[in-house]
């Protein structure tokens, strides 16, 4: 079974784990051990995966000379008289331990009885192998680190419930190495990210997340008040315009990893808190960006292919039932080409009739919106989700890029790509304006937009205008989103299985 929502008193099987803490301390055993130099005089225990690396090939009903000390979670028990077996799970796998009574002394053996799954416990002991061949720590000594005060989920069942799992990470983590793996792979992302950016001599920043303005996306920001500066600030949206602050001091490649909060539904692509990597490199523009973006997919996939047991070298992943090949070049499609095959007619931004084309498809669109923003519509709607194979969507509208440069053969589109996976968009990035006049036009628009009863708009902020004012170099820059990119290469059904601990409504409230 799963845990039980919390209740107005422990249940029976709390109140048994609660006694067995009275009955440690009653016979002098600590519940809680201060530090494991504390509980066994050992300053760090050896990971489990460093043992089996180092004794994997030892034959069977052997044991090894060394002494260790392993340190973890019972998640295992088995009581078979004259020896105990405890599988002990650390953060990096799962190791036996046997304890015979002939060779612990008689207090400790007998304590073993009051160790329930969840304990964390220190063993020292010898390596070896028992008959069966299974490699097992044999131990002379042990000692309780923390007592678990509640029941684990159970061992065939585990955690089921996928609210459950999402609300009490924890428990998931303990019992299933699925959210571990998840996990490792999030790192091994980063790390591959951070790498790229390092070879190409990008900067790694940190940007205020409390702004006065919350500008760069069409977004809905969290606010809160500043009680000391008597004034109302909004948790960011976006990483873009400090990023291009940095960009005009003359940091010329400059880069932040970070979260980014929209007050916006919740559903598979989306979550109010998120992680993104936005990346800007003066004298660059969108065709940089592509290699850019090319090169992060590529070693994100070869860093996450060992975690999801796949050959690093192998750039095919699995995604829905088929493979999808991520090896550079991707291919690049044009917008109005896109929804243009979609419709079966050539769709230019200056039709008249667009609305009606909309209608006919079940595409809503809203009086306000302009032909630009019903393109996108059209294709967010038809095309989006069909496309499988890594692919640059590129030259969006002018209407709906405001911080894009115009195109340099097209003066209604905007030098502008999304990298499309999956039915996933994953980048977005533009050859960026820098223009200050027309900034600021593009950035008036808006307001209108806002004032006609447009919610989601970019805000007009008079610091980056000014900033802008002083020069900007002509740039690229690229946002790819961390966990939409982890749902891709590990084939998660939803972002909510990947950020580990996703929002929720408090189960009070539910």
């Amino acid at each position: 079974m799963t845990e039980p929502a919390d209740t107005s008193g422990p249940s029976r099987e709390e109140e048994v784990l609660r006694a067995r803490r009275a009955s440690l301390e009653r016979l002098g055993d600590r519940a809680f051990a201060l530090t494991l130099n504390d509980a066994l005089g050992v300053d760090e225990p050896v990971a489990t995966a460093v043992l089996r690396e180092r004794y994997g090939d030892l034959p069977a009903d052997h044991r090894a000379e060394e002494a260790v000390t392993v340190a973890g979670r019972v998640v295992l028990k088995r009581d078979m008289g004259k020896l105990k077996f405890l599988t002990l799970r650390d953060g990096s796998g799962d190791l036996q331990l046997v304890c015979n009574r002939a060779e612990l002394a008689p207090e400790p053996f007998a304590l073993l009885d009051e160790v329930d799954l969840g304990d964390i416990v220190a063993v020292t002991g010898s390596v070896g192998t028992t008959r069966r061949g299974e490699l097992s720590v044999f131990v002379a000594r042990w000692a309780m680190l923390t007592k678990s005060l509640r029941p684990l989920p159970e061992k065939w069942h585990g955690l089921k419930d996928p609210d459950l799992q999402q609300r009490r990470r924890y428990l998931h983590l303990i019992a299933d190495e699925t959210p571990r793996r998840l996990f490792a792979a999030r790192a091994a992302i980063l790390r591959a990210a951070r790498e790229v950016l390092h070879e190409r001599r990008f900067i790694e920043s940190e940007g205020p997340i409390l702004q006065t303005v919350a500008g760069g996306a069409n977004a809905r920001p969290f606010t809160t008040f500043h009680d000391a500066l008597g004034i109302e600030m909004k948790l960011r949206v976006s990483l873009e315009l400090y990023l291009k602050r940095l960009l005009v001091g003359g940091i010329e490649r400059v880069y932040e990893l970070g979260r980014n909060f929209r007050n916006e539904g919740i559903d598979r692509d989306h979550n109010p808190e998120f992680s993104m990597l936005e990346a800007y490199q003066a004298y660059g523009d969108y065709t940089t960006m592509m290699e850019l973006s090319e090169a992060l997919i590529r070693e994100s996939v070869r860093a996450v292919g060992p975690i999801m047991g796949r050959d690093p070298e192998d750039l095919t992943i699995p995604w829905r039932g088929r493979g999808i090949d991520l090896a550079p070049p991707f291919r690049r499609l044009a917008m109005l080409d896109a929804v243009s095959t979609a419709t079966g007619e050539e769709i230019t931004l200056e039709r008249t009739d667009l609305p009606s084309i909309a209608a006919r498809h079940d595409v809503p669109v809203d009086e306000v919106w302009g032909p630009g923003k019903i393109v996108v519509e059209l294709f967010e709607k038809l095309v989006e989700g069909t496309i499988v194979e890594p692919t640059f969507v590129c030259d969006f509208p002018r209407e709906v890029s405001p911080l894009a440069r115009p195109h340099r053969n097209d003066p209604g589109l905007t030098e502008h790509f999304d990298l499309i996976i999956g039915g996933v968009e994953l980048v977005t990035a533009f050859s960026e304006l820098t223009d200050p006049l027309e900034q600021r036009a593009k950035l008036e628009l808006q307001q209108q937009l806002r004032a006609a009863g447009v919610e989601e708009t970019h805000p007009l902020d008079e610091d980056f205008l000014r900033a802008l004012e002083h020069g900007m170099p002509p740039a690229g820059g690229l946002g790819l989103g961390i966990d939409r990119l982890l749902m891709v290469l590990t084939d998660a059904a939803s972002l909510r299985d990947l950020i580990m601990f996703p929002a929720h409504r408090p189960e009070a409230l539910d």
